[in-house]
Order: structure tokens, then sequence, then C-alpha cells
């Protein structure tokens, strides 16, 4: 008996890819952003209090039309003085969502409000690339337990 090799054709070799987006949450349940203070205020309740003085994390707010969180992404977890956050996560996170547009955050341990040359750089980037994708970069929140640095109320966005 010969055995015989059936060849696959050539456009079945590739992953499928497939987007879902789920929710248990009414519309008119979701937090509603109307301010720098109120988004720090989300992302206070949806950081780990036990981690916020111990490392640093990225963390992006996704928004619909309306201005509602639609989810939150975790988009990093660093050390003591950094974390490195990849904007073409966070962008896929944001293109996979349908969010139209995003509020980024991450807290500094050491409990500085003042923004590093990084975290202007990687803003700007992220800013930059979500245009692209007609996806708006509201506003950068610094978060500490005592207070918040805000990229748009400075006027940095």
């Amino acid at each position: 008996m010969e055995n015989v090799m059936i060849q696959q054709p050539e456009w079945s070799k590739v992953a499928e890819v497939e987007l879902v987006y789920k929710t248990k949450v009414k519309a008119s349940e979701r937090p509603w952003i109307k301010s720098s203070k109120n988004s720090y205020e989300i992302l206070l309740k949806v950081w780990d209090e036990n981690k916020i003085e111990m490392l640093e994390e990225f963390k992006v707010l996704l928004l619909n039309r309306a201005n509602r969180v639609t989810g939150v992404y975790e988009a990093s977890a660093g050390g003591i003085t950094g974390t490195v956050a990849d904007p073409r996560l966070i962008l896929a996170a944001a293109i996979k969502s349908l969010s139209v547009s995003i509020i980024l955050g991450h807290n500094h341990p050491s409990g500085n409000l003042k923004p590093s040359r990084a975290d202007e750089e990687l803003t700007c980037k992220i800013k930059e690339a979500a245009k692209y994708h007609d996806i708006r970069v509201l506003d950068h929140i610094i978060v500490t337990n005592e207070g918040y640095y805000s990229f748009a109320d400075e006027g940095l966005l």
C-alpha cells in the first residue's frame, strides 16, 4: 500500500483571527467620564491599592462615543521606577473594543506627580498613532494615592 500525503492549500496554513467584544454591563451603568478628576477617581478604583505605591503599572480606559468606559486595559506592570507600555498593544485593545477615545493612566510609586520625559514621549507617540485610527487620546493621568496629574489639564495634549 502506498503512503499518500494530502497537500493542504496554501491559504489554510495561516492563523484565523476573530474579533469578539463581550459585555455584561448595560450602557447606562458604565462609568461616565466628565473630567480629569472623574478619570482619576475611576482609575483609582481599578488600581490594586496594595501595589500603587510598590510598582509602576500602566492602564487604559477604553471609551465609547458617549465617553462611557467600556473597559479597562491593563497594558503593563513593571518595577519600582518604571514600566514599558507597548503602543501597539494599547491600540490593538482600543481597536478591538471599538473605542472612539482612550485615557491613558499610570502610577508613580514615589508619589511624584511630575511626568518624566519618557512619559511625555510615550503619550505623544500613542496620541499620534491613535490619530491614524480615528481614536482620540483624551488624557494621560499620573495616579498616586494622594492626587493626580492630568496631561490635558496642563496643556500637554
